[in-house]
């Protein structure tokens, strides 16, 4: 308090003493002891206003020590329970958080952590799926950022995605202590690395497998390596595995008898005494299918062009691609679904008569090489202007196409396409897939385009030299599969005469249990533009359990999807269905059973080991705890800190003085009141 608010007090003081004697001792004439307890009453009274009016502050130091805080981190994955090393993890738990050299010392905090970091951990089951131990670490560190809070690191090391723990990382706050679930031994092993087969196979023909199988230990063994399909053995092969020979590859064929998703569970018979017996199975599946996409492409010269469309097409195992001029096509045109006219000129003149009497679907393809004066004269559904100039287009997405989901595979940073300059004007109705832009501007005319008319469905491709776009989308995405996938829509579209559907859903037949599932689906309106104002929901059931649940889509871009990744293995039926209209689609699908957590055989130790010298902590194994429990108590930089809290409170936050006041005027006036004074 300073000196100025010590003589503000003062004069207060005075001042209100000399208006109490002025008024109960020099005005009035009073009884002695009536006039003293009136004068202190007064001089109270007064005082007590003249003090709120200074409002002196007074200063609250409050003095305490703070501990500091031990973090136990558990790795509570399925691994730590497959290496059984459960009692010892939860033994090593007690141990920490029960040591009263430890509690005297620290404020214990115990975390859990799988995929996510769990706080206010009690107990723990040992089923997480998936480890990331860098991820835990990290959000402990921050945490405690600023706080001395070393971490015991209770697991068998094994990290399933994320990134690796064990190399230097400044995020990494804190000293870690790594407490090692688990032992160093070696242990004999067989395992199915690798299942390789196509996704689509093709009723009564033969499918090929490749097994990748390995081999750890020292001495020779022989085993059998079978394949069951509903509990009987399709294929068996007895094998032998040594030192030297750890590795083999097994390639055989399955027949494909029947139609649907056929699944398979591969065996690599365990020996009697290996430990991990998990990844001794494998499960795969194939979609068998009982028709053959044949697709012709129609040139009368060599392109690039020509070989992507071959190879992006035959990337479905399900179609097949035939190269023809126009003339060796006709005494075939029948066994074909759909037909590629190449860059049409009048050698095709014979082929185009008998195409619309036939009502072929076509994907006619035009750039600068077409003789679009034929192109003209013998169809009529569109007519393109001629110049004899020649123009570079690059495509732009229509978001609202609906005759089949189109996702954008980043089309506008594909290469530009060369063909005709000139208008395009359509005779019938037609959709736009990807529009031109010129220089990024578009200029409202399709690149392509599909349309729809006599029971007949053609696409038309204005513009060559697509194979450049096959190259950049492996540039882009590090895979031809996207390209691929969106080629092979359109193909699907063209070889079919189904007619255009207001609901389209996009799903795999099969997932394994580690994937993404998710389901995308389109809904259009009954002039065929996308509908976003729809509801729906995916009603999904297991077909094993009979358990059935109801899943919201959620709107994403230009189309609806739902996530369902993490279902349990199982095969499915689910239904699409929009809540405000009668439009629904049903489909199914299998999840295929994986757990990676069951693939260690031991704990990582090096990473471990590597983890405590680089955060200058020591490890010990979940036996010798007491090695680290020594360390944490012994170490001088873990000690408890005293700090001070100090609180400025002003008088006028002290009720009590109110009440004093209140009470002192109360009573004056009563005394008053009762002697006749007022």
């Amino acid at each position: 308090m300073s000196s100025q608010t010590l003589i503000l007090i003062l004069l207060s003081g005075i001042i209100a003493l000399l208006v109490a004697l002025f008024q109960y001792k020099y005005k009035a004439k009073l009884k002695p002891r009536l006039a003293n307890l009136l004068t202190a009453l007064r001089f109270l009274s007064i005082f007590v206003v003249l003090l709120l009016l200074v409002n002196p502050k007074f200063e609250k130091i409050k003095v305490y020590v703070e501990k500091p805080t031990l973090v136990i981190a558990v790795d509570n994955s399925n691994s730590i329970a497959h290496l059984k090393q459960t009692k010892a993890a939860n033994t090593a738990i007690a141990a920490l958080k029960n040591n009263k050299a430890l509690k005297d010392k620290f404020t214990i905090e115990v975390f859990g952590f799988e995929d996510q970091l769990n706080t206010a951990v009690d107990s723990f089951n040992f089923r997480g799926k998936e480890t990331n131990i860098d991820k835990a670490l990290v959000e402990i560190s921050k945490i405690h950022k600023t706080d001395i809070a070393p971490i015991v690191l209770i697991s068998d090391g094994n990290q399933s995605f994320g990134n690796d723990y064990s190399v230097p990382n400044p995020n990494y706050a804190q000293p870690i202590y790594p407490v090692i679930l688990g032992d160093t031994i070696n242990y004999t092993d067989l395992k199915i690395k690798q299942l390789n087969t196509n996704r689509y196979v093709f009723l009564k023909n033969k499918f090929p497998v490749e097994a990748v199988l390995l081999y750890q230990g020292n001495t020779a063994v022989t085993t059998k390596f079978k394949v069951l399909q509903n509990g009987i053995a399709v294929y068996s092969s007895v094998l032998k595995f040594s030192k030297s020979k750890n590795a083999q590859i097994i390639n055989f064929t399955l027949p494909a008898n029947t139609i649907g998703v056929q699944s398979y569970k591969a065996i690599l018979e365990p020996l009697e005494n290996e430990k991990n017996k998990v990844n001794n199975v494998a499960n795969f599946a194939v979609e068998v299918i009982d028709q053959k996409t044949k697709i012709a492409i129609v040139s009368a010269f060599s392109h690039p062009d020509i070989g992507v469309f071959k190879k992006s097409i035959e990337a479905n195992e399900q179609r097949s691609v035939t190269l023809h001029t126009p003339n060796s096509i006709l005494p075939t045109l029948n066994d074909y679904q759909l037909i590629i006219l190449y860059q049409p000129d009048f050698s095709f003149k014979q082929l185009y008569t008998v195409l619309d009497k036939e009502a072929k679907n076509r994907f006619t393809i035009v750039g600068s090489k077409t003789n679009l004066r034929f192109i003209n004269q013998n169809q009529e559904r569109f007519y393109h202007g001629i110049t004899n100039q020649t123009e570079d287009y690059q495509p732009k997405l229509n978001l609202n196409f609906s005759p089949f989901l189109v996702d954008d595979i980043n089309f506008e940073s594909f290469p530009p396409l060369k063909s005709h300059y000139g208008d395009v004007k359509f005779n019938v109705p037609f959709e736009t897939i990807l529009e031109k832009t010129v220089l990024g501007i578009s200029n409202n005319a399709p690149l392509l385009a599909t349309l729809e008319a006599n029971n007949r469905r053609e696409a038309i491709l204005f513009g060559e030299n697509i194979w450049r776009w096959r190259a950049q989308s492996f540039i882009n995405d590090n895979t031809f599969n996207t390209f691929d996938d969106f080629m092979g829509k359109m193909v699907q579209y063209l070889a079919s005469s189904k007619r255009k559907e207001r609901l389209n859903v996009s799903y795999k037949s099969f997932y394994a249990g580690t994937s993404n599932l998710i389901i995308t689906a389109q809904i259009f309106d009954k002039n065929y533009q996308f509908d976003a104002r729809q509801s729906l929901e995916l009603i999904l059931t297991d077909i094993v359990t009979k358990a059935k649940k109801v899943i919201p889509f959620v709107l994403k871009s230009n189309k609806y999807q739902v996530d369902l990744s993490g279902l349990s293995p199982s095969k499915y039926n689910f239904t699409v269905k929009s809540t405000q209209q009668n439009i629904s689609k049903s489909g199914s699908f299998e999840v295929l059973e994986y757990n990676i957590e069951q693939q260690f055989l031991n704990a990582d130790i090096t990473k471990l080991k590597a983890l405590a010298n680089h955060t200058k902590a020591t490890h010990a194994f979940a036996d010798n705890i007491e090695d680290v429990i020594s360390d944490l108590t012994e170490n001088k930089n873990y000690i408890a800190l005293q700090k001070s809290i100090k609180n400025t409170i002003p008088l006028i936050d002290w009720k009590y003085l109110l009440a004093i006041m209140v009470f002192t005027l109360a009573a004056e006036w009563f005394l008053r009141k009762y002697n006749g004074l007022i």
